[in-house]
């Protein structure tokens, strides 16, 4: 009966509320430039991914892990843990997501075509320390979801002097059993972590000038914290760009399309007047 009950809040949380509109971002362009390590941010448009941008207060409530073709894995091992997890086309750019309902998996890239999309690539990384990182989350395969995550993190960022102590976070309880759970940006932040690639350290200056890092825990982890990392470069490449026009005046800003009802309050519409002026 409980189970029954964790699938089907299951299935409401994951389901898409949100309509999937032309997508600001120009798929094909990333399919191509996309490196391996590369951290691909996705805005999301289900229910969770509502409570995560509540939670975080950003539009990125999604990430998941570049890991390129089967061919480009070094590691025979590691390519015969993909192929136990992902039975599609071999030749497809994969990518590893802890994804609610499904836990950790390999999927094609394509699955989120259409979606607004940003890329996150790791500063100077080398090729050997980035299939460390990959063999990392290759192996974490199968792990579990952790949804009670997501409300730990709620809470712990929540003001914690209004709440009840019991209400409060217990991120840092220890668990057993429950080690192999993760969540989306927690997974990619153990894989870095595993090298010591730094996403946002607490920095300390000690006596001499000297500084230590400290790494952060990565259950506090959240996509935004790639766009905000200053070790990650941020690479958008937008569907409509400015290398298709000789300014941004001259974009299509008008046309035939019309906003509805809710799209007024949010949206404003461009005359061919205010365009000339």
């Amino acid at each position: 009966m409980f189970g029954g009950l964790v699938q089907r809040m299951t299935g409401w949380l994951s389901r898409k509320v949100i309509p999937l509109q032309d997508s600001l971002c120009d798929f094909e362009r990333i399919r191509h430039e996309i490196k391996a390590c590369d951290v691909v941010l996705v805005e999301g448009r289900s229910r969770i991914s509502n409570v995560i941008r509540l939670v975080t207060q950003s539009p990125w409530s999604h990430a998941a892990l570049y890991i390129g073709r089967l061919h480009d894995i070094d590691d025979l091992e590691l390519r015969e843990i993909i192929t136990r997890h992902y039975f599609g086309p071999l030749d497809q750019q994969l990518i590893i997501e802890s994804e609610l309902g499904m836990g950790t998996v390999v999927r094609p890239l394509a699955v989120y075509k259409g979606e607004h999309l940003r890329i996150c690539r790791p500063r100077g990384i080398s090729h050997q320390d980035c299939q460390a990182v990959l063999s990392y989350a290759i192996q974490r395969l199968g792990s579990a979801y952790d949804v009670r995550q997501i409300f730990d993190l709620a809470r712990f960022m929540f003001p914690w002097f209004i709440l009840p102590r019991r209400w409060r976070s217990s991120l840092f309880n220890t668990n057993p059993g429950e080690t192999t759970r993760t969540v989306c940006s927690t997974m990619i932040a153990e894989a870095f972590g595993s090298i010591q690639f730094p996403i946002l350290p607490l920095v300390k200056r000690e006596l001499g000038g000297q500084v230590r890092l400290f790494m952060r825990n990565p259950k506090l982890c959240t996509p935004r914290d790639f766009d905000y990392s200053p070790y990650f470069e941020i690479i958008k490449y937008p569907f409509m760009d400015l290398h298709s026009y000789s300014e941004h005046r001259l974009m299509p800003w008008t046309g035939s399309g019309e906003l509805t009802e809710e799209e007024r309050q949010l949206y404003v519409t461009v005359t061919a007047e205010d365009r000339i002026s």
